[in-house]
């Protein structure tokens, strides 16, 4: 394929993505929204009002970044691990594998889907949230890098879900089992220092608290976990998860059968 033909197969994917995600915007924006909501309400309005502050800042503005960041982390996955799970069902994934598509354009169009749902459903969780609170933006190269980043690794777990399900209940098992527990574990509701020294130990193997404390620092300018920590676990599980998706595209495994 030329350049030209590579950017119009590109382009059609993320365009067919958006038009979808913003089309059933009562299935794709609504719920993550209104259960953000119900956190701010809950937590940070009546549960929060009997906490002190934490670093400096009141609760609900300490859990606010975290809110945001666990509702871009289960749209990007979800967006991916559906579609294309979806895909292959109604086998127009095959149409796309016997196009002259590379088989690395195919993985960037489902993940930019991805990417595009959890950065629109993260801007309307932060729009929400400012009728409960105000926040100020410490550093905004930060902000931008840690939700990218982070949008792009879970749609790429997604699509690594969305490979090895079987059937409709495969895509929920990871998002109810692993995802969910992970997230709340992550360092959204609390600040890790704030555990004894065994739990402590314990959450620096959670790969979400990484992610959150490096989006919170880009709003509050504190986090539980050294900046460079952060960003290089990202980097790491996106290599990780990179070449997971390039094996089994490449053997066919999940995709071809």
């Amino acid at each position: 394929m030329t350049p030209q033909q590579m950017w119009i197969a590109y382009y059609t994917m993320l365009r067919n993505e958006i038009v979808r995600i913003l089309r059933i915007w009562s299935q794709t924006i609504l719920p993550p929204v209104v259960t953000s909501s119900l956190y701010f309400i809950v937590f940070g309005a009546f549960i929060g009002s009997q906490i002190s502050s934490i670093d400096g800042f009141s609760y609900m503005q300490f859990i606010v970044p975290g809110l945001i960041m666990m509702s871009v982390i289960t749209s990007a996955y979800s967006n991916t691990v559906s579609t294309f799970y979806f895909a292959k069902w109604i086998h127009t994934l095959d149409e796309m594998l016997v196009s002259p598509m590379p088989e690395w354009l195919i993985i960037l169009g489902y993940v930019s889907g991805g990417v595009m749902r959890g950065l629109i459903v993260g801007v309307v969780v932060l729009l929400v949230s400012l009728f409960f609170t105000h926040l100020a933006i410490f550093n905004v190269f930060v902000l931008v890098a840690a939700i990218l980043l982070t949008s792009v690794l879970f749609a790429l777990g997604g699509l690594i879900n969305g490979v090895f399900a079987k059937g409709f209940d495969g895509i929920s098992i990871v998002p109810t089992f692993v995802l969910t527990p992970l997230t709340y574990l992550g360092g959204v509701f609390y600040s890790v220092h704030s555990l004894p020294p065994l739990w402590q130990t314990v959450s620096l193997f959670n790969p979400i608290l990484y992610m959150v404390n490096a989006f919170r620092y880009g709003f509050l300018g504190v986090s539980d976990i050294p900046l460079w920590q952060c960003f290089g676990v990202l980097l790491l599980f996106m290599a990780i998860f990179l070449g997971v998706l390039g094996y089994l595209f490449r053997r066919g495994i999940g995709v071809r059968n």
